[in-house]
């Protein structure tokens, strides 16, 4: 098989300077005619600058006989119609390759993104059963505040009224004291 080269090609060609006629062309009658202008090359043209091309090196042709040339001509079109037939399946290929990694990349997003949302939609509704445990536990908080201030009044109460009582019973024995005129018998201090 031949050697086969890769080369970037530009496609802006150079402008070619135009022939400039001297006397002796003009005696002689050549004229040449100037060079077509070359057009300003387009964005396009220029996103299309570079171009990869497979150079091959050209079988050696025999000069002998008609069917010979014939046969190698076919032999080199038949070998062309080959590589031209191979390209094709090497693209198709690459394609059908590209287009099955994108479906496969497409479908982990997708399993990615419902995952992720499942665990979210799982998280808020954790959150939002321990913001209702919260609330229930600071009721049962406020509840058990509530008994307890409840419990607190009944024993102040119940100390106001032995107080009461105590004080009560106090000046009665003082009043009995006072009518008999007898000292009590327990005296307030250390005398």
């Amino acid at each position: 098989m031949a050697e086969q080269e890769v080369k970037k090609v530009e496609a802006v060609t150079p402008v070619a300077p135009a022939p400039v006629e001297t006397k002796s062309d003009v005696a002689d009658g050549k004229v040449t005619a100037p060079p077509p202008p070359v057009a300003p090359a387009t964005a396009a043209e220029e996103s299309k600058a570079l171009a990869v091309v497979e150079k091959t090196e050209p079988a050696p042709k025999k000069v002998s006989g008609g069917s010979i040339d014939r046969d190698v001509a076919l032999a080199d079109l038949e070998k062309e119609k080959r590589l031209s037939f191979i390209k094709a399946w090497e693209e198709s290929e690459k394609t059908k390759a590209e287009n099955k990694s994108q479906k496969n990349l497409s479908a982990v997003a997708a399993w990615e993104n419902s995952k992720k949302a499942a665990l979210e939609a799982k998280l808020r509704k954790m959150e939002e059963k321990l913001e209702k445990q919260k609330a229930e536990y600071a009721e049962k908080m406020k509840n058990k505040i509530a008994l307890i201030h409840k419990e607190a009044e009944e024993k102040k109460a119940i100390v106001e009224a032995k107080r009461g009582e105590e004080v009560l019973k106090a000046g009665e024995t003082a009043a009995k004291y006072r009518a008999t005129g007898q000292t009590p018998k327990k005296l307030l201090g250390c005398f």
